[in-house]
């Protein structure tokens, strides 16, 4: 017996390294192509062309929707494997109110999902195939890779170019006007090659995360289908079909071996069944045409606005700060600040948009290093889109996080309902100089209701900068 120990040890041990080897082996080997740009620039251009499509597309808006797409989105981007993750990367995830089976993902990291993708997915499982291979794109570095190439050509203006590339057809056509675009986008479109190096390392990201790549590949079928004898969803103009994708997937797929995927979870029913009580979507083609911006998936403004929820919520925006809120106000992201409101008190109003109630946290550029001047330059320029408003007080000093603040009261008159209002702003300068401020506004006869509110929303704020 003691023998017969002794020998089966090392087949043992020979058995269990094999069984770790075994799954690092059985994958495809993925290489991300050279790349001569400063990988920071991939920060500065997706940015650059997320401002831009915010202005031009419609983000659904809906706070319950967009946490649950982030989560899904996050879980993937954690997976990324070690050597393709970049530490300057910002990962953020968004809901387009668009009808179009669609995603796209601007270098650094930007990624957006058209609600009609959600709509279309059978189970989580084909929705985060699409995002994963989304966000593989960003990850090898595809975007500017190709933007290396269109620089030596000597084409347009970046932002605009790799914007109206990923999302393409007529969106990214309206996107791309004045943007140089031309034959610029000819090395924007995603080629061949890295459309199968996306669907492979998509494949293995989705098994780190506990997805199994097959529903990327049934996801891919769905898109295809939906393509026949009508133009197709415009996923397909910007993700050429690289052949036999499909099978070489779900090969990708047998060799992972993901044990016990997730496939339909209880958030993906819920937020299916959210967006049927919706009205219906634009189409991007519709949207191209008759432009506007949708402000959320809730009712149209006015009518009876409901007072400050007594509970609150905490929101974290990117890496600058987080904030409670009243539990009833909604998040309505904007590329440079955030408002939380309740239903029917934000909109859009010729092409701007509006809020009567609520408040407004965001960060603005500073020539000053003085709070007080920068303060002053701040508040001029929001005179200048407010005819009317009028100082109701002098500066007082606050404290936001142990920060040296102000803060200001202000009259106006709402552009909505044409009554007073009451417009409340703090303020606090940031490290780097920025100023980051916090404006609350209500109508004056209701302003009492939600001074408390307001105060609360500014002692709730932690800066991270």
């Amino acid at each position: 017996m003691h023998k017969l120990r002794r020998s089966a040890g090392p087949a043992s041990i020979a058995l269990m390294i094999s069984m770790l080897v075994m799954p690092v082996m059985a994958q495809t080997r993925v290489s991300a192509p050279k790349n001569s740009i400063d990988i920071r620039k991939d920060v500065e251009l997706g940015r650059q062309a997320a401002t831009e499509a915010e202005r031009q597309m419609p983000l659904l808006r809906d706070p319950d929707i967009d946490h649950y797409v982030d989560r899904v989105g996050r879980r993937l981007a954690e997976a990324i494997p070690p050597e393709f993750q970049h530490r300057e990367f910002q990962y953020s995830f968004k809901v387009v109110n668009a009808r179009d089976i669609n995603a796209f993902a601007l270098p650094g990291g930007f990624t957006y999902v058209n609600r009609g993708l959600i709509e279309a997915a059978r189970n989580e499982g084909e929705l985060a195939g699409v995002i994963a291979h989304e966000i593989s794109h960003v990850a090898l570095r595809h975007g500017t890779a190709q933007y290396a190439k269109a620089q030596k050509a000597g084409w347009g203006q970046a932002a605009g170019q790799i914007l109206g590339a990923v999302i393409g057809g007529g969106a990214g056509s309206v996107i791309a006007a004045g943007s140089q675009l031309g034959i610029g986008a000819y090395f924007l479109k995603y080629s061949r090659d890295y459309e199968k190096q996306a669907d492979i390392l998509g494949s293995q990201i989705m098994a780190r995360a506990d997805y199994d790549p097959h529903d990327l590949a049934n996801m891919f079928r769905t898109i295809e289908q939906e393509s026949q004898g009508r133009g197709g969803p415009e996923w397909l103009s910007s993700h050429p079909n690289p052949g036999n994708r499909f099978e070489y997937i779900n090969r990708e797929a047998d060799m992972l071996g993901v044990r016990n995927p997730i496939r339909t979870t209880p958030e993906f029913t819920e937020v299916r069944a959210r967006l049927r009580d919706m009205p219906r979507a634009r189409s991007m083609e519709e949207i191209g045409r008759t432009g506007g911006r949708s402000t959320s998936g809730g009712r149209p403004m006015g009518g009876r606005i409901e007072a400050p929820s007594r509970n609150y919520r905490t929101y974290n925006a990117g890496n600058v700060f987080s904030v409670s809120v009243p539990s009833n106000w909604r998040e309505l992201q904007n590329s440079d600040s955030v408002t939380y409101a309740p239903e029917g008190a934000f909109g859009e109003v010729e092409g701007r948009f509006i809020f009567t109630h609520g408040a407004m946290l965001g960060v603005a550029p500073s020539s000053s290093r003085n709070l007080r001047a920068a303060t002053d330059q701040f508040v001029q320029a929001l005179a200048q889109n407010n005819p009317n408003m009028r100082g109701q007080s002098n500066y007082r000093r606050v404290s936001i996080d142990g920060r040296e603040g102000l803060s200001i009261a202000l009259s106006n008159v709402s552009d909505v309902t044409g009554r007073a209002e009451t417009i409340w702003i703090a303020t606090t300068q940031l490290r780097n100089g920025e100023l980051l401020y916090l404006i609350g506004v209500a109508p004056q006869n209701e302003f009492g209701n939600y001074q408390n509110a307001f105060s609360s929303i500014l002692s709730s704020i932690r800066v991270n900068g």
